[in-house]
């Protein structure tokens, strides 16, 4: 439903939702409810940081925050591969690194569990997806985009990741 409460409507395929005749991509629905709901609420917080950004004309800001909101979008599955196309090797690493950005950012200090980002992109059959999302994780961690925990101790991207492992956005030193 649209904030409004009226009905949204879609394509009878589900791909497309349609506001004032024009189709936009409609996000994965294989997404968990709460998970989706963490990623809009990273996306309208995203947009917000846009405009606030252009209305202080600070555009190192409105650069941040546009990256924020594309991450989110990718993230969601509105933008990038399509969703219902098989994913290619490069277009789920991207939409994995996009959705670790946006829980990272969405969640700040508070950490999150890999499992999390491969519900998001990988559907019913998440944990298949777990492999892939520590290589972009490790991978994240070693551009110090992002930091990677172990019983509350930072892990470098060298050392060995076995076990139960936490994610956050990088901390300043």
């Amino acid at each position: 439903m649209a904030a409004d409460d009226t009905p949204v409507e879609t394509t009878a395929d589900g791909r497309w939702v349609v506001v004032d005749g024009r189709r936009w991509r409609a996000s994965d629905p294989s997404i968990p409810e709460a998970l989706r709901t963490e990623l809009v609420g990273e996306l309208m917080d995203a947009r917000r940081a846009v405009g606030a950004a252009r209305r202080a004309g600070d555009e190192g800001a409105e650069r941040n925050a546009r990256d924020r909101v594309h991450a989110a979008n990718v993230a969601l599955g509105e933008r990038g591969h399509p969703w219902w196309d098989e994913p290619t090797a490069t277009s789920r690493d991207e939409r994995i690194a996009a959705t670790i950005e946006a829980l990272a950012s969405r969640r700040g200090e508070r950490t999150f569990c890999p499992s999390d980002v491969a519900r998001v992109v990988g559907g019913d059959s998440w944990r298949r997806s777990m492999d892939d999302v520590r290589v972009v994780l490790r991978h994240m961690a070693g551009s110090g985009d992002v930091e990677v925990l172990q019983r509350g101790r930072r892990l470098g991207h060298d050392d060995e990741w076995r076990g139960p492992i936490r994610v956050r956005r990088a901390l300043a030193d």
